[in-house]
């Protein structure tokens, strides 16, 4: 029987490119989004061409129910899981300095970026843990796809630097939980990379890469944040449970 996965985000961006790598390496999958599923047809095509089989629901993980049918889907879809990426995120609709910022975007960010992967994973681990009593040899794995702003300051979208700081926590807290049922969690924490979410930014960081922010002179790819993800979930970092990758071509190196 082949591996299954459910992607949060999974059709567009970061998650798209973890989505191709997971299949390239034997996975099916679950996505999942906001979109209506007419919206990313293309997608799942594209992903089945490379041998998956894929199924998308639409679901906003930041709603209760929403996750409570996310994760029924996948049970009847998939059947098992042994991975679970959680991608999805959003940035605030707009960039206000923190003197300004509103609580409705404050409760938005968090919805989506922390509470819904926070509460996702414990249903998803708790299944994980079914699997693994029913079946010695199950091989489960959770990652958390954060940013370099879990630590980064940007004081024009304080609330989606606090989200990606709680998740990093989150990751930690599920890696000590998950351990004695040998699930390992890991953190991967992406630097720049070129997705819609960057794009009103493009200009800006087009420039300061040009100006040696970054130790690799380019933007992250979609691509990069996948194969990462896929060494995590292949198990070619073992003796590792609780580690962060920080994916950021250099970015957070100190340098004088």
């Amino acid at each position: 029987m082949r591996n299954a996965a459910l992607v949060t985000g999974g059709a567009r961006g970061i998650g798209l490119g973890v989505a191709r790598c997971l299949a390239a390496d034997g996975y099916d999958l679950l996505l999942c989004g906001v979109r209506e599923p007419e919206q990313v047809s293309g997608v799942v095509a594209g992903l089945e061409e490379l041998g998956a089989a894929v199924h998308y629901v639409q679901a906003d993980i930041g709603d209760r129910e929403a996750r409570r049918r996310l994760v029924r889907e996948a049970r009847t879809r998939l059947g098992r899981l042994n991975v679970l990426v959680n991608n999805a995120g959003v940035a605030p609709l707009e960039r206000l300095d923190l003197l300004e910022a509103t609580e409705a975007s404050y409760d938005r960010v968090m919805g989506t970026n922390l509470k819904g992967p926070y509460f996702l994973t414990q249903e998803i681990a708790c299944w994980m843990i079914e699997q693994r009593r029913a079946d010695d040899s199950f091989r489960g794995c959770i990652i958390f796809v954060t940013s370099i702003s879990a630590t980064v300051v940007s004081t024009n979208r304080g609330e989606y630097c606090i989200s990606k700081a709680g998740l990093a926590m989150a990751a930690s807290l599920w890696a000590v939980r998950l351990a004695e049922f040998g699930v390992p969690v890991y953190e991967v924490r992406p630097g720049l990379i070129r997705t819609d979410m960057t794009a009103k930014v493009q200009h800006k960081y087009d420039k300061l890469i040009a100006e040696g922010l970054l130790l690799e002179p380019r933007w992250g790819t979609p691509e990069d944040i996948g194969r990462v993800v896929a060494m995590l979930a292949r198990g070619d970092l073992p003796y590792s449970t609780g580690q962060v990758l920080t994916v950021d071509g250099g970015r957070g190196l100190p340098r004088i």
